[in-house]
């Protein structure tokens, strides 16, 4: 299961994607997730899988990484459809009845758009990701947010620290996993038995997993002092962020994409 869980993960390529500005992809995976909000109905999101799933051919990532970063949360995904299914109630007669719980067809309806809508969130920011490196996401951030700077705003460090928490993501998972295999070779039964019992057994693993945590942190810190490292203030970079003829081009595509997704809602009532 944790092998599954590709938060944070970076794929090199060389697609139109990938060489894409990270500040535009940034800004429009924002917009993304608001127009899923905007056009809830079945044609706007119908609309929004078709875009991602052309995404992705474009960025030359196999679709299989859709279903691997999206089973990790299925449990959430179907507790929440089942929350819908059973706690929303219409006007029309109810499909099924069981004492006090009633299921109609609009519940089953919302539950539906709610798991297309989670499920389209989550492949389309982990394709920001997957086509973004750190460093670059981080450049993006800090320019984005740089008229918080006027403010007094540490722009630079913000942008740091969720760039490093990002790629973080990874290495602990994999570190979990490591002491999980060892854990598990030292006889620890860690996927059987009773509920609680299984919580006492990741005693062994989440300890060490803090510990080594903080000392990837402190090795971070000190590789970053040895570099003199000393934030944002009159840091340059080798390469400048800037926006192409083709970059343009996807933004004007993706524009009307999430127009279009607007525009359903005056159709479908």
């Amino acid at each position: 299961m944790l092998r599954d869980i590709t938060i944070g993960q970076h794929f090199p390529g060389d697609s139109a994607l990938h060489n894409m500005d990270p500040r535009a992809k940034l800004v429009l995976t924002l917009i993304y997730i608001i127009m899923l909000f905007v056009a809830s109905n079945p044609i706007g999101l119908g609309i929004s899988i078709v875009m991602v799933l052309g995404l992705y051919l474009l960025a030359k990532i196999p679709l299989r990484l859709i279903g691997k970063s999206l089973k990790p949360i299925v449990p959430i995904i179907l507790f929440t459809a089942v929350l819908n299914v059973f706690f929303v109630t219409g006007d029309s007669e109810p499909v099924f009845e069981l004492g006090f719980l009633h299921i109609y067809w609009e519940g089953i309806n919302y539950a539906l758009l709610i798991v297309v809508r989670i499920l389209c969130i989550i492949a389309g920011t982990s394709l920001l990701t997957y086509t973004t490196s750190p460093i670059v996401l981080t450049a993006a951030i800090e320019q984005l947010l740089r008229p918080l700077a006027k403010l007094k705003f540490p722009v630079h460090e913000l942008a740091m620290m969720m760039t490093i928490a990002l790629r973080f993501i990874p290495l602990l998972i994999e570190e979990t996993e490591k002491i999980m295999n060892a854990q598990k070779a030292r006889g620890a039964q860690l996927d059987s038995g009773p509920l609680m019992q299984r919580v006492k057994a990741l005693i062994p693993v989440l300890i060490p997993l803090f510990i080594s945590a903080f000392r990837r942190a402190d090795e971070l810190a000190m590789a970053m002092e040895c570099r003199c490292y000393h934030g944002g203030e009159g840091r340059t970079r080798l390469k400048e962020l800037h926006m192409s003829g083709k970059d343009m081009w996807l933004t004007a595509i993706a524009i009307g994409v999430f127009v279009l997704m607007g525009l359903t809602n005056l159709f479908w009532k």
